[in-house]
């Protein structure tokens, strides 16, 4: 198994992500291009089986139906977002566990917040949690706001049950590039914070086209704001009145609304 992440260069800075397996097949996640799709899966000479969509905004979904009508692939979403999603044929239960091949697995979990129907993917190879495709749930050093059908509770509730929870060792692919200013957010409120520092040292001395930057999980408690809400500095910042760590999550999160 192979994971490409690619930047797509749009305005959103979203990513696409192809899981290619050793029989030359190969899924998509959140198409954003379709032009940039086929000339990806061409140059590979790969065969193009499922669409798998996080959610259900545009710019995530706009790639399926011309990738549908060129490949004849299926397109895999949460069941929630029936008629909402381009070309959808197969709705996805949470807690379903979908085998890939036989040492690759993938466990669907539901993960509202963002907006209802947002589900998370784990990929697990040889047995192991490798990855966690978390759309616009979670960013590197951020998390995703809830501006279009989302719920700010339901965000928090995701976030510090089922993603904080997960092996530190995973790997976090998020939906878009958002790294360098969720950086600076997190160095807003926490200027102490040496780890966020060091990594916008390493963002702002990296080539996203050539290879763009991934956190684990356990990188994601160190730099990650919505992660880190026991920590003092951070709640001195925040100037709350005994608050509880849902409290300061929402505080946090309307600030990065406005940052």
């Amino acid at each position: 198994m192979k994971i490409h992440q690619i930047f797509t260069h749009n305005a959103l800075r979203n990513f696409t992500y192809y899981i290619e397996f050793d029989n030359n097949e190969v899924i998509i996640i959140d198409p954003w291009d379709a032009k940039q799709a086929k000339d990806f899966i061409n140059s590979k000479e790969l065969k193009l089986t499922t669409i798998i969509n996080t959610h259900e905004h545009w710019d995530h979904t706009q790639g399926n139906q011309e990738l549908v009508d060129t490949y004849g692939c299926e397109v895999w979403a949460h069941i929630v977002g029936q008629g909402k999603i381009p070309a959808q044929s197969r709705l996805l239960e949470p807690g379903e566990s979908i085998r890939f091949d036989k040492h690759t697995t993938m466990q669907v979990i539901d993960t509202p917040g963002h907006c209802q129907a947002h589900l998370c993917f784990i990929v697990e190879y040889k047995g192991k949690p490798h990855c966690i495709f978390t759309g616009d749930i979670l960013f590197n050093a951020g998390v995703g706001n809830c501006h279009n059908g989302g719920d700010v509770e339901d965000l928090y509730e995701t976030i510090c049950t089922k993603i904080a929870t997960l092996p530190d060792t995973i790997i976090v692919y998020p939906g878009h590039d958002y790294l360098q200013n969720n950086l600076r957010f997190t160095l807003k409120h926490e200027p102490n914070n040496t780890q966020a520092q060091l990594w916008l040292e390493k963002y702002n001395q990296s080539n996203i086209n050539d290879k763009p930057l991934t956190t684990t999980l356990f990188d994601e408690k160190q730099i990650n704001t919505f992660l880190r809400l026991d920590n003092k500095e951070i709640q001195s910042h925040l100037a709350l009145n005994n608050p509880s760590k849902k409290d300061i999550f929402i505080a946090l999160r309307s600030l990065r609304d406005q940052w």
